[in-house]
């Protein structure tokens, strides 16, 4: 396992859900941690305890072009290098197919596609630069299958999501960056309150957030893929 201690790592969308888990996970662990988000005050109120020496809150709205470099140059002012980015800023529409609109699908493909290529793309060179680069995308089970009528959109924009996982894999493989697409179920988050379904019966953030750690952890021969994470019975997974 790499020695976590001083590792920075860059996360998307970390106010809430599994963003914040991750986020308050890998302080815990040694890491400095960048957290980006539309709403920087919110972001700070929701990591309050987190020791302040490793952490930077920072406005990053995915919708909107530049805020991602303005983002990635104040956490490598902060903290020197950048080793981890885990883009886990995502929206979802649950319209049925005959529903789905134009503005919901640009919505979903711009926050879910589009802002992880564009961190990605700037990210690219500082994590070559570390010789242990790890790049964490989170899809869904969505992105390896439909779920019936559930949310085609959505299982669109996450599909790309695995592609764009695959596309970065081969790009960086031979300077030491390591991909995985991480895909899990229904997860206990606000995303997920209105399903009306007992939070109970979904995964945890916090135990996403242990798998998370163990996945960028692991040294350059042991590389994960794709993490498929599920919460009730499935054919595949």
């Amino acid at each position: 396992m790499l020695d976590t201690t001083g590792r920075t790592v860059m996360i998307s969308g970390a106010n809430r859900g599994v963003g914040n888990a991750v986020a308050r996970h890998l302080a815990g662990l040694g890491y400095n941690v960048s957290a980006g988000g539309r709403d920087v005050d919110a972001v700070t109120a929701s990591l309050a305890g987190v020791d302040a020496d490793r952490l930077l809150c920072h406005a990053y709205d995915a919708t909107e072009a530049g805020s991602d470099r303005a983002w990635l140059d104040a956490t490598v002012e902060r903290f020197g290098s950048l080793d981890v980015l885990i883009n886990n800023a995502g929206v979802l529409d649950t319209s049925a197919l005959e529903d789905l609109t134009d503005e919901a699908l640009d919505e979903m493909w711009a926050v879910n596609v589009k802002a992880p290529l564009r961190l990605t793309q700037l990210a690219l060179p500082r994590l070559r630069a570390s010789g242990t680069g790890r790049v964490v995308n989170i899809a869904s089970l969505s992105g390896l299958r439909v779920a019936g009528a559930f949310a085609p959109g959505y299982a669109m924009s996450k599909h790309a999501v695995i592609a764009l996982t695959e596309a970065t894999k081969f790009a960086a493989w031979d300077d030491g960056v390591r991909v995985t697409a991480v895909c899990p179920g229904f997860v206990a988050t606000d995303m997920t309150s209105t399903f009306g379904a007992d939070p109970d019966t979904m995964i945890q953030p916090g135990d996403l957030a242990e798998m998370i750690a163990t996945v960028i952890a692991l040294p350059n021969p042991t590389s994960v893929a794709t993490l498929t994470v599920a919460c009730r019975l499935e054919a595949r997974f």
